[in-house]
């Protein structure tokens, strides 16, 4: 389960940190024409080599870009640059939309001298539109990487589709006297509701770490973080979440039996949920964040479980957006999920308040239960006084403006 560590020693969080923050990273976004006057191209390049892991949409739609990702990682399990499109999705466009993502990887590995195997591609936008490849060859030609402020701020917004900000993590840890770094990047705002949504993200780490342990990582921390947000309940054709390893820190080669190897997991657990919160918060037409916080599971994975239903129950969503403590939601919630549950012993509260004490409704202030809904960040405590499975989750609430935004997404 995730749990803030940013008050462990060994963890420190670097707030202006991001991609650039580990060794031997550089970056760059530009505005190719894909966008009216914006930017909309955007690299990532390791100077070295770097190990690699990717996971994906479980979408039986996965876009030309994720294919062709999948392809150069299954080469060597080694990247070296990461080439991100925003305004077009180039998914579902067939043989024509393969061949573009092709292009792609190799315009990008012939402009920086790189085996084609070692590039990765990724897009975001709307379905089933072709890619104009003459701006995407023209936006590649000036691409110019670096590695301070202006470049790695670029990148963040080059990626950007419907986000009303730019997404960004980092935290570092000594590791075999070394400090190791993980910076992150992220996009992502509606069609959010990820196993592994529309949603982008980018780690990088400069800690030693072969392609294998690093897949095994990321497997686990992706359940525990970017699965367990929803914005709007449906899954793009597009999620990806990749992270490049180019061993510049130079610790000992990290895996399961090095005595710090939960050292490196908390790392990337607290980029990856710093990412994955971000993308919450900014769903589209949000004005709150949901955290929901399970325990008393049987299991972390039924906790999981119930705290994804309940962030994604519209129901909640509309009641928390309209400031209404009306916790008979989280039980239609609770009550929907396949998870094991004692309905006669279900505690609820919203922040400190207690509402529901083995499922007997607790006497509360609405009025104050009102103030405290119409903060920012709110937190929903779940206990199933059934084990102790724990697990979190996080959402957003549903505004009028969701409708607005979706309603004329592609005008």
């Amino acid at each position: 389960m995730y749990q803030a560590t940013t008050d462990k020693k060994w963890i420190k969080d670097i707030p202006d940190g991001g991609i650039l923050t580990p060794k031997g990273f550089k970056c760059s976004g530009v505005h190719a024409g894909l966008r009216y006057n914006k930017l909309d191209l955007g690299l990532i390049v390791s100077e070295t080599p770097a190990s690699c892991a990717a996971v994906y949409t479980t979408s039986h739609f996965q876009a030309a870009p994720l294919v062709v990702t999948q392809e150069s990682i299954a080469r060597e399990g080694v990247l070296q640059a990461v080439i991100v499109n925003s305004a077009c999705a180039n998914a579902c466009t067939g043989d024509q939309g393969y061949r573009d993502a092709l292009k792609m990887r190799e315009l990008t590995a012939a402009k920086f001298g790189l085996p084609e195997h070692y590039v990765a591609v990724a897009s975001t936008g709307v379905i089933g539109e072709f890619l104009q490849m003459e701006k995407i060859e023209a936006g590649i030609a000036k691409l110019a990487i670096g590695n301070d402020q202006e470049d790695e701020t670029n990148f963040q917004t080059a990626i950007l589709t419907t986000d009303l900000v730019t997404k960004h993590a980092c935290y570092s840890a000594e590791i075999d006297g070394r400090t190791v770094s993980v910076g992150g990047v992220a996009k992502g705002s509606g069609m959010i509701h990820p196993n592994m949504a529309t949603m982008l993200g980018f780690l990088t780490t400069d800690a030693n770490i072969s392609s294998e342990a690093l897949a095994n990582a990321l497997k686990e921390v992706t359940n525990t973080t970017f699965n367990q947000i929803t914005v709007d309940g449906d899954t793009s054709t597009n999620d990806m979440v990749l992270v490049m390893a180019n061993g510049e820190a130079g610790n000992r080669p990290l895996h399961p039996e090095h005595p710090e190897w939960p050292v490196f997991i908390e790392l990337l657990t607290e980029s990856c949920a710093s990412l994955a919160k971000q993308i919450a918060r900014d769903g589209e037409g949000a004005t709150k964040l949901i955290e929901i916080s399970v325990s008393g599971a049987l299991s972390d994975e039924e906790a999981r479980m119930i705290g994804k239903q309940i962030a994604g129950s519209n129901l909640v969503k509309t009641a928390i957006y309209g400031a209404d403590a009306n916790w008979g939601r989280i039980i239609g919630a609770i009550g929907q999920s396949e998870a094991s549950v004692n309905a006669n012993n279900v505690d609820i509260a919203f922040g400190d308040i207690t509402m529901l004490k083995k499922s007997t409704p607790m006497a509360f202030d609405e009025e104050n239960a009102r103030e405290y809904l119409m903060n920012d960040k709110v937190e929903i405590f779940v206990n199933l006084n059934l084990g102790d499975g724990q697990g979190m989750a996080w959402g957003c609430d549903l505004s009028y403006d969701y409708v607005k935004i979706n309603a004329s997404y592609r005008t």
